[in-house]
């Protein structure tokens, strides 16, 4: 018996030997090619993603500029300003100039400054006002001037980087207005501070930031200069990539698109691989110590797994007759970790199931908004039509009810199908023809209209009866004091990702306190409670605000209103709605 006990404790330790190699073995194989070779991937992957955050924040900075460049262009008066030619800021009309443009400067920076300095040019390249510096001390334009002289490029690219020879780097662009008309030339002078600072996080290695010029925008504090700094750059068809120079150092690049600086992380080879030959050496320290306490372990187990059989052997050799009902110790112990497992499974079902509810209703309660929105709009605009068509019926004109009757019932299916969808902006155009031409039986001649848009109507989506609001509010409110003929325009425009679409009558205008009024009405009403306000009639009152309300739900930080009289031959006033297809707008 104890020769037999001997060989099965042996073959049980043999059998867990072989087992512990064969995971040991296993073990090495994962530690080399599941962890040493992911985390060298990782390492560098780390140094490329840290020239891809460096070269976004440039992105950003210099995509913040573009913004401030398109508050300026978008400030009408700045095309006013310089169509009226240069004039020397020895005179008084140059100083009334000079003073113009840097109001209009101080309006688009804000209270927040990112830059050093602003200037303006004429057509001729000559400085006319500046924001801070002296005009003897502007940048030259020259060079955008001669690369950007054809129409075509400058249709193509709106701004160019450029180093100057005293070291600044400098953002330029032309001033044109939305008919392709230049004026000038805008600069900006960047902030150095700004242009280091991506610079300044990196722990160990160098930061270079070169144009496509090969001039060096920006570097981090340690990084070499003079001949070292053209062995970094190299030809490349990619615009991210890494290689290793002539020193073994890691270098990581990426070029921006849209500014075409490259950024260059240098990395000496030992921060990359130190991390993969400490995990190396540690695996093999971890394995020599997991050998040896695997071969106690075994030695110890092997004996405890022929317990059981012992014990087994022990009672049958003490069974008897008169105790057969000997009953053997086999009691199982539950299994915590996957009671435990099973819990935690249970509680993220839950949770998803919380949050997906949670989603359903938000999306449900902003539906409703809208559409609680325009249902304060569409009753009247009922009112209205119903009471025009009984006023043709009673002068007998069948025919113009027919034709209005047809053109209630196809603005009727326009606002009741899906009213919480949205539509493109030549459905809506669509929708306000139906109105106008319901209108225009009554008025007749005395009222003309037109609407002007092209294709590019079907790219900007819009909610329901956004625009027919505004025409009716022309139609009962503009011309109360004005001769006929009166006249209606509703012209869309896209440039840039940036769509406007204007409303414009000939009517007698708006008093300055009153259109005071309709933005401070729309400024303070809030989008999720307005439906709560209550508005007099009149103009600029509940239609408006409301208009303006779904449209801030759709379009958020993306939307622009204004109200200004007209300062030309039309007279009258015009509503100006102004968003981007794009996530920035201000």
């Amino acid at each position: 018996m104890f020769a037999f006990r001997a060989s099965l404790q042996t073959k049980v330790f043999l059998t867990f030997l072989v087992l512990l190699l064969i995971v040991l073995c296993c073990f090495l194989a994962y530690v080399n090619w599941l962890v040493i070779k992911p985390l060298k991937e990782r390492n560098e992957n780390e140094k490329l993603l840290t020239a891809a955050n460096i070269s976004n924040q440039l992105d950003e900075y210099i995509n913040s500029q573009n913004q401030l460049s398109h508050r300026i262009l978008s400030n009408r008066r700045i095309f006013d300003t310089l169509s009226a030619g240069y004039k020397s800021t020895y005179t008084i009309e140059g100083l009334k100039q000079s003073r113009e443009l840097k109001a209009m400067m101080f309006e688009a920076i804000g209270p927040s400054m990112n830059i050093r300095d602003m200037t303006i040019y004429n057509l001729d390249g000559k400085a006319i006002a500046s924001y801070i510096g002296l005009l003897s001390d502007a940048p030259s334009v020259e060079a955008y001037m001669n690369e950007y002289s054809d129409a075509m490029s400058m249709l193509q690219s709106s701004y160019m980087l450029s180093k100057q020879p005293s070291g600044k780097t400098i953002f330029t662009r032309a001033i044109i207005n939305q008919n392709g008309q230049t004026f000038g030339y805008l600069t900006i002078e960047l902030d150095k501070s700004y242009l280091q600072m991506p610079t300044r996080d990196i722990a160990t290695g160098d930061i270079y930031i070169i144009d496509q010029d090969k001039q060096v925008i920006s570097s981090s504090s340690g990084a070499k200069t003079g001949s070292e700094q053209p062995k970094l750059m190299t030809a490349s068809d990619e615009n991210s990539g890494m290689y290793m120079d002539h020193s073994r150092n890691y270098i990581a690049y990426r070029t921006s698109l849209s500014t075409g600086w490259t950024t260059y992380v240098v990395t000496p080879r030992q921060d990359v691989l130190g991390p993969v030959n400490s995990v190396k050496y540690l695996s093999i320290l971890l394995f020599t110590a997991l050998m040896l306490f695997s071969f106690a372990y075994i030695y110890l187990s092997s004996k405890n797994l022929l317990l059981p059989i012992r014990k087994l052997r022990s009672q049958i050799s003490r069974i008897q007759y008169g105790n057969l009902n000997i009953k053997v110790d086999n009691r199982a112990h539950n299994n915590e970790l996957i009671a435990l497992n099973e819990s935690f499974q249970e509680l993220l079902d839950r949770l998803q199931q919380s949050i997906e509810r949670e989603k359903l209703a938000l999306h449900e309660e902003v539906k409703a908004r809208n559409s609680a929105l325009q249902a304060q709009i569409a009753p009247h605009f009922i009112h209205n039509v119903l009471y025009l068509i009984s006023i043709a019926a009673q002068e007998g004109k069948n025919n113009a009810v027919s034709d209005m009757c047809k053109h209630l019932s196809d603005s009727l299916r326009y606002i009741v199908s899906s009213p919480y969808e949205h539509v493109t902006l030549e459905e809506e155009l669509e929708h306000t023809r139906h109105y106008l031409s319901l209108v225009q039986h009554n008025y007749e001649d005395d009222l003309e209209w037109e609407i002007i848009a092209d294709e590019s109507a079907k790219l900007i989506q819009l909610p329901r009866l956004v625009i027919q609001p505004f025409v009716e509010n022309c139609i009962e409110h503009a011309f109360d004091n004005a001769d006929p003929p009166w006249r209606i325009q509703i012209r869309v425009k896209l440039y840039n990702g940036v769509w406007a679409i204007e409303i414009s009558d000939n009517g007698e205008g708006i008093a300055a306190d009153k259109i005071k009024e309709i933005m401070d009405n729309i400024d303070n009403s809030d989008e999720r409670t307005h439906e709560l306000h209550l508005h007099k009639s009149g103009f600029g009152n509940m239609g408006v605000v409301n208009t303006v309300n779904r449209l801030k739900l759709m379009y958020k930080n993306r939307l622009f209103f204004n109200i200004y009289n007209n300062t030309d031959e039309w007279r009258g006033t015009t509503i100006q709605i102004i968003g981007s297809l794009t996530k920035d707008f201000y």
